[in-house]
């Protein structure tokens, strides 16, 4: 028996032994296409020569320093790095070990603002449900992912929650797109009316849903409807592009897009593409500036924070997307992937939708097609598609619960930026192979 606690208790995993491009092999010679980056990570694949060769400089120098004594250059031209290509005045970069840290270091930062301007009565968050935002505690009494909060909810805190940008199930049949969206933002206003505007901190929300919906993308002009209320009512606006930002969609940041800065951005996965456990919190000027101005401090920190070598790590990625183009690549492998999805699955009796923007594509099964009805979640399509996948060589990123917390099923696909048509094609033959398998698996004998 293994001493090593994983993640499902009663089974091991196959052992990872090397992993290149976009390609990892176990233990037993078995080799797959990583067609989901791990979970939504690994952007440039594996042993990517130029970051292996950053990290062995870094740690020929400087392996490790404490924030609380030193900085690093590694450090220093990541955040200088990361604040220019930054949309509008995200110019403040604190470094952490990743995605969750990085919404808790948001968390506070956000409080702290309030507090040092005297509105100590400011201690509320406004998310959204089917949402997921981290596994600590703060960041997942953010989240509205049921299943995850379910046994730990007594020790989390009270978020007020409004419904998620998804218009595949929430847009009624001949609802104008603009009208669903005019909507949302209504119910937004209502509940920051219903809490009261002086007792909010900020509102947060996936840029693109990962994981818990399925690469969901925003309606035209939601998120500026948000961003026009956060600033009517004087609260931050908290975008959390850890699955979804660098590069993944085809911008850097995925708010790009959508034509409006966040108060706040948290970023990881992507950032060093899996080389190095790094996250980072980019802060609008007048966010640090009356931290700056007031105590002086942002009382918060990790014994991991900018570590100089996950920090030399994000900074050659970051440069090998430049250089490469891979933003463009990014943008037209995405939607060359989501044309051949469609041509293989388009007419698929149980494959509901196809959706994403850039290298971040969702499908969601169903039951029936035509009312959108999930599967039994007892049958767990999600885990039977992974296991079928794996076996035909292939590592997707499915995930149950996706209609209401616990109905529904889809499949996350992430693949690497440097994936080539070829490569997708590869991907969407196998995925094709695993779904009907997996199909075939949870009808009864």
């Amino acid at each position: 028996m293994t001493q090593m606690i994983h993640r499902n208790l009663r089974q091991t995993p196959p052992t990872a032994v090397c992993a290149f491009g976009m390609y990892m092999r176990d233990s037993n010679g078995n080799t797959y296409i990583d067609a989901s980056g791990g979970a939504a990570v690994s952007s440039l694949g594996h042993s990517h020569p130029d970051v292996l060769a950053a990290m062995s400089a870094q740690m020929k120098t400087t392996a490790y320093a404490h924030s609380g004594f030193f900085t690093t250059d590694a450090a220093e031209e990541l955040a200088q790095r990361l604040a220019t290509d930054a949309p509008g005045d995200l110019n403040n970069v604190y470094l952490v070990s990743g995605g969750s840290e990085a919404i808790e270091a948001a968390l506070k930062m956000a409080r702290q603002f309030f507090v040092e301007n005297g509105e100590r009565q400011r201690r509320i968050f406004i998310a959204r449900k089917q949402s997921y935002h981290g596994n600590t505690l703060g960041a997942l009494a953010l989240g509205g992912n049921e299943a995850r909060r379910k046994q730990f909810e007594p020790l989390l805190m009270d978020v007020p929650r409004v419904s998620p940008c998804y218009e595949y199930r929430h847009r009624p049949p001949g609802q104008d797109i603009n009208e669903y969206t005019a909507g949302l933002i209504a119910e937004l206003e209502q509940k920051i009316l219903e809490v009261g505007p002086e007792n909010i901190i900020g509102f947060c929300a996936e840029t693109v849903v990962g994981a818990t919906l399925g690469a969901v993308p925003p309606t035209p002009g939601y998120f500026k409807g948000v961003r026009a209320l956060c600033d009517k009512y004087g609260i931050l606006f908290i975008a959390d592009e850890v699955m979804c930002g660098m590069g993944r969609t085809g911008t850097l940041f995925a708010i790009e897009q959508d034509g409006v800065v966040p108060d706040l951005v948290a970023l990881g996965k992507g950032l060093a593409a899996g080389y190095q456990p790094i996250g980072a919190l980019l802060a609008r000027d007048h966010v640090v500036e009356r931290l700056r101005n007031g105590s002086g401090i942002f009382q918060h920190g990790h014994t991991y924070n900018a570590h100089p070598v996950a920090a030399a790590a994000a900074l050659a990625v970051q440069k090998v997307i430049k250089r490469d183009c891979l933003l463009g690549a990014a943008t037209v492998r995405g939607t060359t992937l989501r044309r051949m999805l469609r041509d293989a699955f388009g007419g698929h009796p149980h494959v509901g939708d196809i959706r994403g923007r850039g290298l971040l594509v969702g499908l969601e099964l169903v039951q029936d097609r035509a009312t959108k009805r999930p599967f039994d979640p007892d049958l767990k399509l999600h885990a039977a598609v992974k296991e079928k996948a794996l076996a035909c060589g292939l590592m997707v990123y499915p995930m149950g619960g996706t209609a209401d917390g616990k109905r529904g099923d889809h499949i996350l696909l992430a693949p690497p930026f440097i994936a080539t048509e070829a490569d997708l094609g590869q991907i969407v033959t196998r995925l094709s192979d695993a779904v009907e398998k997996a199909l075939v698996a949870i009808r009864p004998a």
